[in-house]
């Protein structure tokens, strides 16, 4: 697919890095044993974070919470503490399988007794991402209005933010989306818009790609208008890529004053050090690295930019590039240099 600050703990630096030091000693005063202990003695402790501070709901289930569980299990605890970085904040949750309802209403249940807005990723449009790392989808238009449907019915009274279809817009613009496909693509979007806002408490923001990879936002503004964005809340940019607040901001309010005003949000889980300079064609699948982002919030200072989101999963491979797993699969490695460093707004 082309696709937080730290807290000290409630104890004294003396115990924190006392406790640490056993941690070395147990794992046979590795390197990174020594590194960790070394960051602690310089004030570089562990974050916490307290989630209630955010509108959105988080997960306490994610991949990176069941990592930071384990570990603390296996005694690293301050590799934990870190980890929990990413698990304490909220995260878009990409709808898995042919079958969305059950994990949705299970999730939106969750999000509304804690009375949260559920983030949910929309990713299934056919012909997806082109064949390449994250290639897949509906197999039929006619099974794809099936499935958000089922998506829909799963958000139900909850209050939800949709994430629509990432890349899908943008692979048209791109010429990677056959020429034969982009009727039906405009059309399921629109129709994925229709269906999804007839759920009382559901907002919809169809993807619009990145600065960097559409450096032109006026090629984007036919195909948005075609799929129906001014059925949606606005449109959404920097999902699963790098590029700064501030590029992002400059790009979205570009584009938002071609339509006329629309709002959109802005994908800031990993972009805390901005793109990959060195990556060339590839820059955006797994670059070394970079940071998380800014935390997930609705007090973006700016009235155009409704949200800033962590759409993508802050630890998941974006592709089996630079020694990663498949698109989606959880890397703790990649994961932990993620949250080592970086700002995130706690």
């Amino acid at each position: 697919m082309s696709v937080p600050s730290v807290r000290r703990p409630a104890r004294t630096l003396v115990t924190t890095a006392a406790a640490l030091l056993l941690t070395v000693l147990a794992a046979g005063c590795s390197g990174e044993g020594a590194d960790q202990l070394r960051d602690t003695a310089a004030g570089q402790t562990a974050p916490t974070h307290d989630s209630d501070s955010s509108p959105f709901w988080v997960d306490p289930a994610s991949a990176a919470a069941v990592q930071a569980d384990q570990w603390e299990k296996q005694g690293r605890a301050y590799d934990a503490a870190v980890i929990r970085r990413i698990s304490q904040h909220p995260q878009g949750m990409w709808v898995p399988g042919d079958y969305p309802r059950p994990a949705i209403e299970k999730a939106a249940a969750q999000a509304s007794k804690a009375d949260k807005t559920l983030v949910l990723v929309a990713y299934n449009i056919p012909h997806r991402d082109c064949g390449q790392h994250s290639a897949g989808g509906a197999h039929s238009a006619d099974f794809y209005y099936q499935w958000i449907d089922a998506f829909a019915t799963g958000i139900g009274d909850a209050k939800a933010l949709v994430v629509l279809e990432p890349d899908a817009l943008g692979h048209i613009v791109d010429g990677c989306t056959p020429a034969e496909y982009q009727e039906e693509r405009y059309t399921l979007i629109s129709a994925a818009i229709d269906r999804l806002k007839k759920q009382p408490h559901t907002k919809v923001y169809v993807d619009a790609g990145n600065p960097a990879w559409i450096p032109d936002a006026g090629k984007l503004v036919e195909p948005l208008r075609r799929a129906g964005v001014a059925k949606a809340d606005g449109f959404a940019l920097n999902v699963s890529n790098f590029q700064t607040n501030q590029s992002s901001s400059a790009y979205g309010k570009r584009l938002s004053e071609l339509l006329g005003g629309a709002h959109f949000v802005v994908d800031t889980s990993r972009n805390g050090a901005g793109p990959y300079a060195d990556g060339g064609a590839d820059s955006w699948c797994n670059p070394p690295g970079r940071t998380l982002g800014a935390a997930p919030t609705t007090k973006t200072g700016d009235p155009l930019i409704d949200a800033y989101l962590w759409v993508k999963r802050p630890g998941e491979s974006d592709g089996t590039c630079r020694g990663g797993p498949g698109a989606g699969t959880w890397w703790p490695d990649y994961a932990l240099g993620l949250a080592r460093s970086g700002p995130s707004g706690d």
